[in-house]
């Protein structure tokens, strides 16, 4: 048994804890209150209108491609006219390139305000009409007719966005709204048509915002339920993918809008017509799938579609690090799953520490058979992106546009041949093929089906997955490698279907007593009527994978540690039929808020035993064997979802510091800048966890019967 008394976080080799160099000791904390800069990598004090300039100073550098060397903070200028002049700081202030920073010189003006808080209901977002003060203020840093270079405004405060162009002329300035920024002066494109349109990668936080600010839209703006704004929003966001995929293979683009159109009724029709032609190719190219089906439409307003599409259409989502893509996408499916669909949505600390131990290799087959938003399958692909990674040495780091377009190839394969998912729930295997497609450039392999009543059913998934994934049943192979799976569990959900259960009699479906004189189990003649859902999935999670395969399995405490004869048979068909590589404990805090179950929870691993291993026990060569077991006492998390910090005997948060190195191509020259970085240390034991089972199997390998040995490993 491996007792985890401490637990620290782990430095990363592309997050290094900041130690010391050659100049001398760097420090190893911030005082509460202060962030680092990311132009002067100097601390600066924390407060809601500061961490809105950062983030917006790092969507610069890597979305506009604008050096940090010509960008300034709070610089000043003069504002008004004559007598009425006064002195006004820019939060942000963007030069011509390589110049002086000097008011001739200035470009481009950012405003920066607080984020508001957020109630529990959908912001509704405001248009430039109903912010005139707002757009009065970037008139004034952006100067009348006397500065015609100075032409470029932005004004935000993390929830609303607007830009706005100044154009001076004879009879002085007039000021147009746009739909976006050109990117930096001297870069390809300045994205004032569709033909110049230069596409850029997401930085990691403003592909999130993005994503909410489109919903947002729909949801508060339209007047659409969640799930309605939910789909409409997945349904654009499968047309940019498929525009970007076409456009790669030589067709024009159809997902775009020009700076102008998003604001008049014709450039609105112009969007819809491109999008609606666009969107029935997706669905034709889709319909085998059953993705999607004649009846799908889009029916925003002109209005919501071109804000969609112009939010969008500037992102190359298939350049977009995949870690960008799937944090924005799980965060959005969290937000309108979580609650009523709660019970589906497994939180991804423990889905990321689960990937970390079962460690899925690029030629084995992954299956989660109650995928519901697709967390586990989603967690698969990113795991093999960073392996991937390491294997260039670049983990970490943005990929290269070459490292983009084959490792997007390489997931593509992967998740065609050998990643599945399946659920009773049509709209979450929709969601879920989704969630595959912006990570890997197609919808996979998710099955409509039940899963313990497989391979029988009447659903839509049943005879494909029956050829593509079959239970490893008596001498049938299996083609399983790793299943990984949170199943429904709860005795407010029995399963009694008794031609469901008829597959389970020769399993965990019996009924078991305790000798009342020698306290032995024995099994009853009288067959249970019903069973708890986690109870018949442990052993058709051991079915489905074949012999050698691996199982991380989420289970409800009781099922492992309750002395009742039921509970106890279940953990002997456990021990029968598999290797138990670990059981890891977790904290009511880890499924409380996600999934609004209040219970213990424990994460099983297991290896499949082989016929040969099975047969040696049953002749008396029982083999010990090590196993990791571990107690999570803190997830990161607490009840209400909010972020667990660590800290200090004072009670003040600790901070710490980490070098980070970025990389970004500025006017066709690849650049690298080394920052310092500061955030908060999440309370969470899983990172330690994970190392510790790494440290545990270097000693202690996985247990088994070897025959060419003929005595079993792992002792």
């Amino acid at each position: 048994m491996d007792l985890i008394d401490s637990m620290t976080p782990a430095a990363t080799h592309e997050q290094k804890m900041l130690t010391e160099t050659d100049a001398g000791p760097l420090v190893h904390h911030l005082d509460e209150g202060y962030l680092i800069d990311f132009l002067t990598n100097e601390p600066v004090k924390d407060n809601g209108r500061e961490r809105v300039r950062q983030r917006i100073l790092r969507v610069l550098f890597h979305e506009y491609q604008i050096a940090p060397e010509n960008m300034a903070r709070d610089f000043p200028v003069k504002v008004g006219l004559d007598s009425r002049t006064r002195n006004k700081k820019i939060d942000i202030a963007v030069f011509a390139p390589g110049t002086e920073h000097t008011e001739a010189n200035l470009r481009r003006v950012v405003v920066c305000k607080q984020e508001p808080k957020r109630g529990k209901n959908v912001v509704k977002l405001r248009d430039l009409d109903q912010m005139k003060s707002e757009q009065a203020e970037l008139e004034a840093l952006l100067g009348a007719e006397d500065f015609p270079e100075r032409r470029h405004g932005m004004w935000t405060d993390n929830l609303d966005f607007f830009f706005i162009e100044k154009e001076s002329g004879r009879f002085g300035a007039t000021y147009h709204q746009r739909a976006d920024w050109p990117l930096a002066d001297g870069t390809v494109g300045s994205g004032q048509v569709a033909s110049a349109q230069q596409l850029r990668r997401a930085e990691p936080e403003m592909l999130k915002v993005t994503f909410q600010r489109c919903h947002n839209y729909i949801h508060g703006n339209e007047g659409m339920p969640k799930d309605a704004a939910f789909w409409q929003f997945l349904y654009l966001l499968f047309a940019k993918m498929y525009d970007e995929r076409a456009a790669r293979d030589g067709s024009p683009r159809r997902f775009y809008t020009t700076m102008t159109e998003p604001y008049d009724e014709p450039g609105r029709a112009a969007i819809r017509a491109r999008i609606l032609d666009l969107f029935e190719d997706v669905k034709q190219q889709y319909a085998a799938s059953g993705l999607f089906r004649d009846r799908d439409e889009i029916t925003l307003s002109d209005r919501a579609l071109a804000f969609i599409v112009s939010e969008l259409a500037s992102y190359d989502l298939g350049r977009t690090d995949i870690d960008a893509k799937g944090l924005a996408y799980q965060e959005l499916v969290g937000t309108n799953l979580r609650g009523d669909r709660g019970q589906y949505f497994t939180p991804r600390r423990a889905v990321k520490l689960m990937i970390e131990i079962l460690d899925p290799k690029e030629d084995e087959t992954v299956l989660d058979p109650t995928c519901g938003t697709g967390g586990f399958l989603h967690a698969t692909l990113t795991h093999l992106h960073h392996k991937m990674q390491d294997e260039d040495g670049t983990l970490g780091l943005p990929d290269s546009p070459e490292q983009s377009e084959r490792y997007r190839d390489r997931l593509r394969a992967y998740a065609d041949r050998h990643l599945f998912g399946a659920d009773f729930d049509p709209f979450l295997v929709r969601a879920t093929s989704m969630n595959i497609m912006t990570l890997a450039d197609t919808p996979g392999n998710v099955f409509h089906m039940d899963s313990l009543a497989f391979p029988r059913g009447h659903l839509s998934g049943v005879a494909e997955a029956s050829k593509r994934i079959p239970l490893a049943k008596g001498n049938a192979p299996g083609v399983v490698d790793v299943l990984l799976t949170n199943p429904p569990f709860g005795a407010d959900i029995p399963v009694s279907d008794e031609s469901v259960l008829g597959d389970f009699r020769e399993g965990v479906a019996k009924s078991w007593s305790r000798d009342k004189e020698t306290g032995e189990l024995r099994e009853s003649a009288n067959l249970p009527g019903s069973l708890a859902p986690e109870q018949l999935f442990v052993q058709r999670a051991i079915e489905w994978v074949k012999p050698g395969g691996r199982i991380g399995i989420v289970l409800p405490n009781g099922i492992l540690s309750n002395p009742g004869p039921a509970d106890e048979g279940i953990r002997r068909y456990i021990l029968r039929e598999c290797w138990v590589l670990a059981s890891i404990e977790l904290p009511v805090e880890a499924f409380i808020f996600d999934a609004n179950v209040n219970i213990l929870t424990t994460l099983l691993f297991l290896k499949r035993k082989t016929d040969e291993e099975k047969t040696a026990e049953e002749l008396g060569d029982v083999i010990s064997y090590p196993v990791f077991m571990a107690v999570a006492e803190k997830v990161g998390v607490d009840r209400r979802g909010n972020d667990l910090h660590k800290r200090a005997p004072n009670g003040d948060v600790i901070t710490e510091t980490f070098e980070e190195t970025e990389y970004i191509t500025i006017s066709s020259i690849p650049r690298t800048r080394v920052v310092k970085r500061s955030r908060p240390v999440i309370d969470n034991d899983l990172p330690l966890i994970a190392k510790k089972y790494r440290e545990f199997r270097a000693h202690h390998p996985i247990p088994g019967f070897d025959p060419r040995a003929g005595k079993g490993v792992g002792e």
